[in-house]
């Protein structure tokens, strides 16, 4: 019998690439759910249509949530707003969607009685750290409303765990890149303003220092955790790849042999954090490790987004 999966936010970046590494596997049933906003694109589910169910909905909406969640044996949650700029624009949307939109589903955990819940974090939520590593039982001292938009829907998680022994895991990620990806972040907005030779705005000196981690490694860790992870518990996905963002520009630039010249330093964003870092040694003692070499994935991320220009040039 083949397990039934939600997978929330399954047509944006992560969610997307979740959606194709599973469907891989014939003893999967996917179903996703998405709202379809500017982040989130029919066209990265293309290439699985066949093989998958969809529907259009807010995960804050309950009426959409029961009917995509039941029957269904697990729920991972990509579903969320993301980008640090809009939240510092408008929060309230963030607090909707990864607060509010968190206890919906797992309020209706609880009524279905899903086997497993993960929700889907970041690293962004233990804020800045100058030395060391982040384990999972670092201080949760987000810096952005977006990252303490998904500290409260963490929270939210392990309390419902506590309180109603919810079947729940979290699992953290670094800094994600690859295909599918809208241009906003920094890898995919700075090869796609490179390739039109438009300027490349570094913020501050350029210093602040990320672990980059290829999409399909963090897939990979996503599913490891669903599959053999314990209830209850949280798990870091790093990718080892800590480079400061001067370095990722020079990178794109030389890949894409573009002029140097292209860069320009611009205002500092507000409650910037200077550097985030994962200890994965948890996640790997289940079997885990990353794949791929950085400069191999950001070649194979260029090289999607040469192919899929047009579908973001206004």
């Amino acid at each position: 019998m083949k397990m039934r999966i939600l997978i929330t936010g399954g047509a944006g970046f992560i969610g997307s690439n979740f959606v194709h590494h599973l469907s891989e596997n014939q003893d999967y049933e996917l179903v996703i759910l998405d709202k379809l906003t500017y982040a989130g694109d029919l066209e990265n589910l293309q290439e699985v249509q066949n093989k998958i169910e969809f529907i259009k909905g807010d995960i804050a909406d309950e009426k959409v949530v029961s009917q995509a969640m039941k029957d269904c044996d697990m729920v991972v949650n990509f579903a969320a707003e993301t980008h640090v700029d809009r939240s510092i624009e408008d929060p309230g949307v963030f607090v909707k969607t990864d607060v509010i939109g968190t206890y919906n589903l797992l309020e209706h955990v609880r009524k279905y009685d899903v086997e497993r819940y993960l929700q889907i974090s970041t690293d962004e939520v233990y804020g800045s750290i100058e030395n060391g590593s982040f384990t999972e039982n670092s201080n949760l001292d987000p810096s952005s409303p977006y990252s303490a938009s998904k500290a409260g829907g963490d929270l939210l998680v392990s309390a419902y765990e506590k309180t109603y022994s919810l079947p729940v895991l979290i699992t953290r990620s670094s800094n994600n890149f690859g295909p599918r990806q809208y241009p906003e972040k920094l890898i995919p907005l700075f090869i796609m303003n490179a390739m039109q030779d438009k300027s490349l705005p570094v913020y501050g000196d350029g210093k602040n220092v990320r672990d980059w981690i290829y999409v399909m490694d963090n897939c990979r860790g996503i599913e490891v955790a669903l599959m053999k992870g314990k209830v209850g518990e949280t798990y870091n996905i790093g990718g080892g790849n800590e480079k400061n963002n001067l370095e990722i520009t020079h990178l794109i630039l030389e890949l894409l042999d573009k002029p140097e010249s292209l860069i320009t330093f611009v205002e500092d964003r507000l409650g910037h954090d200077r550097r985030y870092s994962l200890d994965s040694a948890k996640i790997r003692k289940l079997g885990w490790k990353p794949v791929w070499d950085f400069p191999e994935a950001l070649t194979e991320t260029i090289n999607w987004y040469k192919t899929n220009l047009k579908k973001f040039q206004v």
